[in-house]
């Protein structure tokens, strides 16, 4: 059994088939599949989507390229929600939130102090309810690591498409994070990601595919949509690297899972 622990299955690229790319991933094997927030908008999306299929799991977050057009009252309304969702087992994380380094124009001035602030305040609902957290990282390692060191309450969760250094790596480890592993890590180029995917013990890492984007190295144009039924031949790139099975894969990265997003063995996955 496999957990696509980030895939974005509201996107728009699947209005057309969703229905039959569900039924895909579950042929593949593929058992779960977390979904994302990035904003207000899709909060109630992703979580009617999550309870539209067997192993539909969902997070509610601001994504850090999405608070230019946050305020105050969105993340009013996250605690809100996020109270309100205790109750449902298929609510599962603090997400996708975190800090985007990569695009220039909100990398520095305001906008990145406008990212902080909302990544912060994300952070601060995290620890009062106790909740794990989904955390977007390009080029914000350090940054992200600062603020976590800030907020013991955090109880960890997932470092999404993970690219950092070795020693950044085991910082977030430490504190309790698994690493996402997706399409990225299927790409010979890819050294430093293969690197962890090798080095990093099998319990802190999981499987993803961030779908409909980083499209595995199989995926050549025009057809360039990612989807979560890739992630079985994402696992056995994985396999492959550290020498194991796929079944080896798919039970470690399932219960690596389940241990930083403790609310999925509610849905009987452990």
């Amino acid at each position: 059994m496999l957990i696509d622990t980030h895939c974005h299955l509201d996107a728009t690229e699947f209005d057309a088939d969703r229905e039959t790319i569900i039924q895909s991933a579950r042929d593949a094997g593929v058992q779960a599949i977390v979904i994302p927030a990035v904003e207000r908008g899709n909060f109630s999306v992703v979580r009617d989507l999550a309870h539209s299929f067997p192993g539909g799991a969902y997070a509610l977050g601001i994504h850090p390229m999405y608070v230019r057009r946050a305020d105050a009252s969105d993340l009013d309304l996250l605690r809100a929600l996020v109270r309100e969702s205790l109750c449902d087992p298929r609510f599962v994380a603090i997400g996708e939130i975190g800090l985007d380094f990569f695009v220039p124009e909100i990398s520095q001035g305001q906008e990145r102090e406008r990212q902080e602030r909302f990544y912060a305040a994300q952070l601060d609902i995290a620890a009062e309810f106790g909740l794990p957290v989904l955390l977007h990282v390009r080029r914000s390692q350090d940054v992200l690591l600062k603020y976590l060191r800030r907020k013991p309450g955090v109880p960890g969760g997932i470092a999404h498409a993970f690219n950092g250094s070795a020693q950044q790596a085991q910082a977030f480890v430490a504190r309790g994070f698994a690493l996402g592993l997706g399409g990225a890590m299927t790409y010979a180029r890819a050294l430093q990601i293969r690197r962890h995917a090798v080095d990093v013990g099998l319990s802190a890492l999981v499987l993803e595919t961030d779908a409909p984007d980083i499209p595995p190295a199989w995926l050549h144009e025009p057809a360039r949509r990612n989807a979560p039924h890739e992630l079985a031949r994402i696992a056995d790139v994985l396999a492959q690297l550290r020498g194991l099975r796929r079944e080896e894969i798919a039970r470690a990265t399932t219960g690596a899972a389940c241990r930083v997003l403790p609310r999925l063995q509610s849905l009987g996955l452990a």
